[in-house]
């Protein structure tokens, strides 16, 4: 894979990984990659963050899958996730999920791309 330079207008920004078992996501990732994951928070998602932008990196988090097997998203920075949602549809994509706004965090929202891609958006 060759890594190329490019000044995005909305990079992706985040990644998270969920699936079944959150600890044992947690000790893989933190092992295999020398990952070091702060503390659990205490929602049902067990969701703990990954910080890697000190090392060039996008920061991440790994927790429990609301349901089913879990999946990997990658998340892009947006100015205005309903406005990214709105042109998203019109070229063929759908809304997973309104934009949310987080207490005190972000807004994010989610979308399936026309293939059935779940990918989320996010506002700082």
């Amino acid at each position: 894979m060759v890594c190329m330079r490019n000044a995005t207008r909305n990079p992706v920004v985040h990644f998270e990984v969920l699936g079944r078992d959150a600890n044992a996501l947690r000790k893989f990732y933190g092992e295999a990659f020398g990952w070091q994951l702060g503390p659990v928070d205490e929602s049902p998602l067990q969701y703990s963050m990954v910080h890697l932008k000190e090392g060039g990196g996008i920061d991440g988090g790994i927790g429990k899958a609301p349901e089913g097997p879990g999946h990997v998203t990658f998340y892009v920075g947006v100015e205005d996730p309903q406005a990214a949602l709105d042109q998203i549809s019109r070229l063929g994509g759908k809304t997973v999920q309104a934009p949310v706004e987080v207490p005190g965090g972000v807004t994010f929202a989610l979308f399936a791309d026309p293939e059935g891609h779940v990918v989320g958006l996010v506002k700082d």
